[in-house]
């Protein structure tokens, strides 16, 4: 029985943990958060450290907020890299930016680990039912023994290229997610400002050209007023802002982006941070004083 460590355990890292015990591996489990190290404990998950995990699993995954928090785990004496036994293999499945993952892989070989930037996409309701798609960066031979282990928690696996590869098509998701989100924002506040009902516009679209998995995803939530977050606008403004930064690194104008971005920070500005992304249309209803809902109470 292969065993794997598994670092993160948040909205999508508790899930996918539990998949992968019900899969069969053997699973420890680390985060701050003791109470997610409890619920996995009572699942079948054995409690551990990022030292410990290194010096006796088969693979690392970390599934963290950010590359500060993957670099926590990864460095020093306490961390990953000086704990390792050599043919470890450490997955970040963490959204980061490449120049980060690239540092993280070549980190690695110095203590004879091998790395993979892996993160997904599918939020939430994906992580629950192992659904995930996964953009995977790195070297082939450790993506070919890394496959089970992908797919104990995803469905469709990709190796796009070498190391940083993985974050960058990420990032890539995020750009068309998140403006797929705002589009659909700003037709949803016309439509409601103009009095139709939203619903039934919905229902006549979604079936042409402009249907597609975010209309379906977000427009029933939003017509329920429920932002619950699967993906929050803090995460994905993390991610905008890494789109950004590389962005400008490779010396490639991104004007929608950018203005989404701003928009992200407007939305932190009025308290909706924590809110799921599909509370973009917040933003929109708030500065054409109106909110998108059900039959007639559009206002």
């Amino acid at each position: 029985m292969q065993k794997i460590g598994f670092i993160g355990l948040g909205i999508m890292g508790r899930p996918m943990a539990r998949n992968l015990i019900e899969a069969g591996f053997s699973v420890s489990v680390f985060d701050i958060n003791t109470t997610a190290v409890d619920s996995l404990v009572a699942d079948g998950a054995t409690a551990s450290t990022a030292a410990e995990m290194a010096k006796s699993v088969d693979f690392i995954i970390t599934m963290l907020p950010a590359a500060k928090h993957v670099r926590s785990v990864l460095e020093g004496t306490d961390g990953v890299f000086a704990n390792a036994h050599s043919g470890l293999v450490v997955i970040d499945m963490s959204s980061i930016g490449p120049t980060d993952a690239q540092a993280f892989a070549e980190e690695a070989k110095k203590y004879q680990i091998a790395t993979l930037d892996a993160p997904v996409s599918g939020g939430e309701p994906g992580a629950i039912a192992g659904t995930l798609s996964i953009m995977v960066g790195g070297e082939q031979e450790t993506f070919k023994q890394s496959l089970p282990v992908f797919q104990g928690v995803g469905k469709d696996v990709v190796l796009v290229g070498g190391h940083g590869s993985g974050v960058t098509a990420k990032l890539a998701n995020q750009v068309i997610v998140n403006l797929n989100i705002a589009a659909m924002s700003e037709a949803l506040v016309l439509a409601a400002k103009a009095g139709i009902d939203i619903e039934k516009m919905y229902h006549a679209i979604r079936g042409g050209l402009a249907g597609s998995s975010v209309l379906d995803a977000k427009v029933p939530l939003i017509l329920d007023r429920n932002f619950k977050p699967g993906g929050t606008i803090a995460i994905n403004m993390k991610d905008l802002t890494n789109v950004m930064q590389t962005a400008h690194d490779l010396d490639v104008p991104l004007p929608l982006s950018s203005q989404l971005l701003e928009i992200f920070h407007a939305l932190k500005a009025d308290g909706k941070v924590m809110n799921d992304h599909g509370g973009i249309v917040q933003y929109y209803e708030k500065i054409a004083n109106v909110e998108v809902n059900r039959g007639d109470d559009n206002e």
